[in-house]
């Protein structure tokens, strides 16, 4: 499974994983953000209802950090040959119905990065990702072509804008994509430099989903233009140290 899972991960810049997570764990995670009721309809009204939650559920709340931080990705972290990893952050997406927000093209490690890179998001699907619903879409390969923008504090300290891009953003052609619908459960892992969006979702259903990300801490530096710093009496939360 190993030398699979690095070589889809390689060759596509994602990798899916069935039935990682079991039904009472995947309730375990729709109850703890309290949003939905037990038929999987929203308490809120939508117009109400929060877009996402993070960056800290895998250090504040027990059932995220359990799940994070569980033997299945600890094992998933070291097929891949990570050595000392850490958890810089994590989200809980609601995607809700009508509603839901597109998110647009971008790579994670424009956001989360290393040198060298070492950026790999955990994408969990609470509930079944459709084309109708928003799932993900990737550019195939697209993790081969380095990282294509930067979202840095802004190194202008007279300007009111702390966060800024360091270059305009890229144009991928939309026949470029290629949907990935999974259903509730589904581990899919993330390339930092692959180029992935979601749609709007404009259908009656939901698409809740968990994510986080771990990048490598061992000879890998973490950049100090990151718009997110660990405390500066602590590092990110390290997974294992490997001997």
């Amino acid at each position: 499974m190993r030398n699979s899972l690095l070589e889809e991960l390689e060759a596509n810049g994602y990798a899916v994983i069935e039935d990682f997570l079991k039904p009472d764990e995947i309730e375990q995670l729709l109850e703890a953000e309290g949003a939905i009721d037990e038929k999987g309809e929203l308490k809120l009204d939508p117009l109400n209802a929060l877009n996402k939650v993070g960056h800290a559920l895998h250090t504040d709340i027990p059932v995220f950090q359990n799940i994070t931080c569980c033997d299945r990705v600890r094992e998933i972290c070291w097929q891949l040959g990570y050595k000392r990893p850490a958890v810089p952050q994590s989200m809980y997406i609601y995607k809700n119905a009508g509603i839901g927000g597109e998110v647009i093209p971008h790579q994670d490690a424009s956001y989360l990065f290393t040198e060298p890179n070492s950026t790999l998001g955990f994408w969990i699907a609470l509930q079944d990702a459709t084309q109708q619903n928003g799932c993900l879409q990737f550019i195939k390969g697209s993790h081969k072509s380095g990282v294509h923008r930067r979202y840095i504090r802004n190194p202008d300290t007279k300007s009111e804008e702390l966060l800024v891009y360091d270059r305009a953003a890229p144009i991928y052609p939309q026949s470029s994509f290629t949907p990935l619908p999974v259903n509730a459960g589904t581990l899919v892992l993330i390339h930092g430099n692959v180029v992935h969006k979601s749609d709007l979702n404009r259908s009656n259903k939901s698409r809740h989903a968990y994510t986080f990300h771990i990048v490598e801490t061992q000879n890998t530096k973490w950049s100090e233009e990151n718009w997110l710093q660990p405390p500066k009496d602590k590092e990110f939360p390290i997974f294992y140290e490997a001997e």
